[in-house]
């Protein structure tokens, strides 16, 4: 039986490996897909999805447009880290699909109430998801399960010494998911993908290689960080040509910020867990997002031990083998690019 996954992205760089990994994924059902203001705004995370889709040959899939601003402040956008478009140095043929006539929120909650058990997968912020459980409180125990990349707990933020990028875009959202989220059963909580775990995934050039090497794509290119910023590749496939022009404007910008000539794979990642949660060891928890405090706003909280007597409404990451992930990230993804190389356009 496929695993029928509803699909809230803010479509940057992982993001859309996160979605060729799930289109490249056998057992994976996308019933639709939200795009949500976050690494660039609404309509271009949109833009961005139906392009990917393009690419992949993927059949018909409802991408719905979801709100332009978080629940309380003004949007923040990041194109310094995914680019002007969100791509890296990628750019893509604008596509024919149009947009769904509904909004995000409402296919959430539609595509759930169809679709009891289904997996929710959020890889941005939860602005979309926040609006929908107004709508539909009964979300957290008709989704069977909900995966969420966001969040740092025994580790450094990404955004701030203490916050992580998906909480700090909408922390009023975020809070409101995982408030909403403690009347999930224990078998149904969130598995929230924090930076703690997210930040040891980390693609690597010879990763690049090894899925061109996969998809039988030519000429190999093994990217050293010397490239200049004008160089494009000249892969013939056109799913790893896409992947080294995004992933290496990722790769310079981890560079820039002393992280080494690599990218940290966040959304792939939660993806990955959607789809087989025995990837990882997780740690129930209490999650709360701070947000009053003038240095830690936007800051994950997570009472280990139930000292706020209440009840856990999340497991947490707290292991994983990288090496397995990217195994499968590898084998699926080369192997949806050398399938659509040989198959007619």
């Amino acid at each position: 039986m496929p695993q029928r996954i509803i699909l809230d992205v803010d479509t940057g760089i992982d993001d859309s490996l996160a979605l060729l990994y799930l289109l490249a994924s056998p057992e994976a059902e996308i019933l639709g897909i939200a795009a949500t203001a976050g690494n660039v705004a609404t309509a271009q995370v949109a833009a961005n999805t139906l392009a990917l889709l393009d690419l992949a040959r993927a059949g018909e899939i409802e991408v719905a447009a979801g709100a332009v601003a978080p629940l309380a402040i003004p949007l923040r956008t990041t194109e310094d880290t995914h680019g002007p478009q969100g791509l890296g140095y990628a750019e893509l043929p604008v596509s024919a699909r149009r947009l769904s006539d509904r909004s995000a929120a409402r296919m959430w909650v539609e595509l759930a109430r169809g679709n009891p058990g289904a997996i929710g997968l959020c890889t941005g912020p939860l602005t979309n998801l926040a609006l929908a459980l107004r709508l539909e409180p009964e979300l957290p125990r008709l989704l069977g399960r909900l995966v969420i990349m966001g969040g740092a707990f025994h580790h450094p933020g990404n955004t701030t010494p203490t916050n992580e990028w998906n909480i700090h875009v909408d922390p009023e959202a975020a809070k409101e998911v995982f408030d909403a989220f403690s009347a999930a059963p224990p078998d149904r909580r969130p598995i929230v993908c924090a930076l703690d775990i997210t930040e040891s995934i980390e693609m690597r050039p010879a990763h690049l290689v090894a899925l061109a090497e996969a998809a039988g794509s030519a000429p190999i290119e093994a990217l050293t960080g010397d490239e200049g910023i004008e160089w494009r590749s000249a892969a013939g496939d056109p799913v790893i040509r896409y992947l080294v022009d995004a992933v290496r404007f990722y790769f310079d910008f981890h560079r820039l910020y002393d992280l080494g000539y690599l990218a940290h794979m966040h959304d792939p990642f939660a993806a990955a867990v959607a789809l087989d949660p025995t990837l990882v060891t997780t740690r129930p928890a209490t999650v709360d997002v701070e947000l009053t405090g003038t240095i830690t706003r936007a800051t994950t909280v997570a009472d280990w031990t139930g000292m706020w007597g209440r009840e856990p409404n999340a497991d947490i990451v707290i292991g994983t083998d990288p090496a397995v992930f990217f195994d499968r990230l590898i084998t699926r993804v080369g192997a949806l690019a050398r399938r659509l190389s040989t198959e007619p356009s």
